[in-house]
């Protein structure tokens, strides 16, 4: 235990910053001070601890053996340090919670359940950015959700919503297709990428034969969906996703058939510290996913 009072902070973080860029002046460009102060802030630290903690030179700087092992501690410690204020700081106040969703999630899904958050919690503001494929997901967002196959999940990342699928068409095809073995005969509507929707119909039916050259495809669900909804064909699609469409009566689901989807919505919590805020959108989220 330390027998005297520590060093001041500023000295610390000065030798820090020092050490990152090994230039006082860009050290004092960045805290703020002159390079003067950045300077006397190194030898009262050195004075403190009885050690040069840098070799200096006309034009550069260099670490010494001292300098170097006290370096990554030091670090730890300040960002323990800098954790610590930014989670009593924010961490309760911080209201605006950011949430990266696949696009047709968001709009046949998300949207309902933020409006029911919303009317519970009218504090917290909700950013909300639609993707169309992963890959576009937004690195800043507090929570993340996206589409994988279970093997595949991100890491840290856990199921909300595993999708049951469902032939979907306009009210008049209804009529129209009476029996599975019948769809083949009638145009389709294929998500791209998502293909394996229709090859999970025609598995679970012994090897349905389907023919997707004289389909109608897109690279979006919910185009998909509108397709199918202006009578062009049939289309498969989880069957969240076209909740909207069937509480709208714009589209039909053909049978009661509905296989296992090959994809399932992940959650992964992207922020750190994790706010109240945020801690209370996840809750929602998983609890209306279950």
């Amino acid at each position: 235990m330390l027998s005297r009072p520590p060093p001041p902070l500023n000295y610390v973080r000065s030798f820090e910053c020092s050490a990152r860029h090994l230039s006082f002046t860009k050290a004092a460009e960045e805290l703020g001070y002159t390079q003067a102060a950045i300077s006397v802030h190194i030898r009262s630290l050195e004075r403190y601890l009885g050690a040069k903690l840098f070799h200096r030179y006309p034009r550069s700087l260099a670490l010494t053996e001292t300098g170097e092992a006290f370096l990554p501690t030091l670090r730890q410690a300040l960002q323990m340090i800098d954790n610590a204020t930014e989670t009593v700081v924010f961490g309760n106040k911080r209201n605006t919670v950011t949430i990266s969703c696949p696009m047709s999630l968001a709009e046949n899904w998300l949207a309902h359940q933020m409006a029911g958050f919303r009317a519970e919690h009218p504090e917290v503001e909700l950013v909300i950015y639609g993707t169309i494929w992963d890959a576009t997901a937004v690195p800043a967002a507090d929570l993340v959700i996206s589409m994988h196959r279970d093997e595949d999940a991100p890491p840290g990342a856990f199921r909300i919503l595993r999708e049951r699928l469902s032939l979907l068409a306009a009210p008049e095809w209804a009529n129209k297709v009476r029996d599975l073995s019948e769809v083949p005969d009638h145009p389709m509507v294929v998500v791209l990428g998502r293909q394996e929707y229709w090859t999970a119909f025609s598995e679970a039916l012994g090897g349905l034969d389907l023919d997707m050259s004289r389909s109608i495809r897109t690279n979006a669900t919910n185009i998909a969906l509108e397709i199918a909804a202006s009578g062009a064909g049939i289309t498969a699609s989880p069957r969240d996703l076209a909740r909207t469409y069937l509480d709208r009566g714009v589209l039909v689901e053909l049978f009661d058939f509905m296989p296992e989807s090959p994809w399932s919505y992940f959650l992964t919590e992207n922020s750190t510290p994790f706010s109240v805020a945020s801690k209370s959108v996840k809750d929602w989220i998983v609890k209306h996913a279950a």
